[in-house]
């Protein structure tokens, strides 16, 4: 099992689709006091603003800036440095769901991405998924430009390739979340200028960040990697390890995600 590297002087920085933070927090909190990153995007809070637990989150050593929502969709982001430059939303899109938050943490600018799931392909869901997906890569070349040294993390809700689904046959091309038009505007993201960071240290198959409740899909390893971290350009050479920490899914009602870290090497 892979967790999170503890390399003194690198700043680890992951993602974590959290499913409800109202029930997940004592695994945060405990994941947090293990793992010790950097910063983390957490998805799926679930949670307004003012339920948020800015304080309990600040007792463990994270400053924490968020944009939530009742029952659904919700992201934050925690940093050992204070979040600055705070952007919630995609500047130019009308969108009433709190799915995106960007800051700059420790000189690392954090784009942290709740994907839209889809539904199924064809369907009004999927649609949105696909002008969503070009609204956040259309803002991203303009903040590359800004801040080249860039961490985009989330759950994407796509697996890029064969390699990120337990089997093709099942997820194949017409399939939401493996599906040729969401892999194609995943594709366009990162011709941007990202690199997605666990591909740069693994190549092989069969190492997933996600895990439906039902039909024991955990034991059996019948899983998907959608959770990703991208690093820029500027970062690539940075970019000392990355993994997927699965220790959390084993929890009592865990999430059905687990957290995806990237490493980066200090700066010079």
């Amino acid at each position: 099992m892979e967790t999170l590297a503890v390399n003194p002087g690198a700043m680890k920085i992951a993602s974590w689709n959290v499913n409800s933070l109202n029930v997940r927090l004592p695994h945060l909190l405990q994941w947090l006091q293990d793992a010790a990153p950097f910063a983390v995007g957490l998805q799926e809070t679930k949670l307004v603003d003012e339920r948020f637990p800015a304080e309990a989150l600040a007792e463990a050593g994270y400053h924490s800036v968020f944009s939530g929502q009742k029952t659904y969709n919700g992201v934050a982001i925690l940093g050992r440095e204070a979040p600055l430059d705070v952007q919630a939303g995609i500047p130019g899109f009308d969108d009433d769901q709190k799915r995106v938050i960007a800051a700059t943490v420790g000189g690392i600018r954090i784009v942290n991405l709740y994907v839209v799931n889809g539904q199924s392909v064809g369907s009004d869901k999927y649609e949105y998924k696909l002008r969503w997906l070009a609204a956040v890569t259309a803002w991203l070349e303009a903040e590359l430009r800004r801040y080249p040294e860039m961490v985009v993390l989330g759950d994407f809700n796509i697996a890029p390739d064969e390699r990120d689904v337990h089997d093709p046959e099942v997820w194949h091309e017409g399939h939401i979340l493996s599906s040729a038009l969401e892999r194609e505007a995943l594709q366009r993201m990162l011709a941007l200028g990202l690199h997605d960071a666990y591909r740069l240290h693994h190549e092989g198959p069969g190492e997933f960040s996600w895990w439906d409740y039902r039909q024991a899909a955990f034991r059996r390893n019948l899983g998907l990697r959608i959770d990703l971290t991208l690093v820029s350009d500027a970062l690539r050479a940075r970019c000392t390890a990355a993994g997927i920490d699965r220790e959390p899914r084993t929890l009592d009602r865990p999430s059905d995600h687990a957290p995806a870290w990237v490493e980066l090497a200090p700066a010079g």
